[in-house]
């Protein structure tokens, strides 16, 4: 796994690179101060995951984001760095196609297994951020009528649990089958939708009102 760090404090950049390299399974292809420099290095580097900060100079992480994964043949995932009070900027580079959603203060540990959900295009929702999302969606008016719904009642039932932020196997122990069940169903989803993952999966589910806020809780 590639990943390409950007922020614009060389302290934060230095950390991750160090809590990186000691993983062999893990490269650092390089590191961005800020929003252009980082597309540039994306569109070179091709890296499988860019670990993107919002706040930067020049451009901010969230157009950096839009521009990275619309460049033609470029197959990079993206995951935000964010903090509780950076909620505006949340759901924004959810719309710009972020794949999943890092604390600065997540442990080392957190950090490398986001990175891996999110090369895997497995990314899931932190609970904190899916729990930030249902309230979001909570304070909006409903859609007036949800669309037809394309799934099955089973693909439904992953869809209510995937909106909560749970795992897969989280998902499987609910529902009592098999961690490669729940991976079937949601890759059959994001096929039907035309969705690059479960996070773009639980947007469209709440601004569609296949899922409803208080369905999630």
């Amino acid at each position: 796994m590639r990943v390409l760090l950007v922020d614009d404090e060389a302290l934060i950049r230095t950390g991750m690179r160090m809590i990186l390299e000691v993983e062999p399974d893990v490269e650092v292809a390089g590191e961005a101060g800020d929003g252009l420099e980082a597309v540039d290095m994306a569109r070179r580097s091709r890296p499988d995951v860019v670990l993107m900060d919002i706040r930067m100079p020049r451009l901010d992480g969230l157009e950096a984001t839009r521009r990275i994964l619309s460049s033609p043949g470029l197959a990079t995932r993206v995951v935000v760095l964010t903090t509780f009070e950076d909620d505006e900027y949340v759901f924004s580079a959810l719309r710009a196609g972020a794949s999943g959603f890092l604390l600065k203060t997540a442990p080392a540990g957190q950090l490398v297994d986001a990175l891996r959900a999110a090369a895997a295009g497995d990314a899931a929702l932190a609970p904190s951020v899916a729990r930030r999302l249902i309230a979001e969606f909570t304070s909006r008016p409903a859609p007036v009528r949800a669309p037809p719904s394309p799934f099955t009642e089973r693909e439904t039932a992953v869809l209510a649990l995937v909106a909560q932020g749970l795992s897969n196997s989280e998902i499987a122990a609910r529902l009592f089958v098999g961690e490669a069940t729940v991976k079937s169903h949601v890759g059959s989803m994001l096929g039907k939708l035309g969705l690059r993952d479960r996070v773009q999966l639980v947007v469209h589910a709440y601004e569609t009102g296949l899922v409803r806020p208080g369905a999630a809780g």
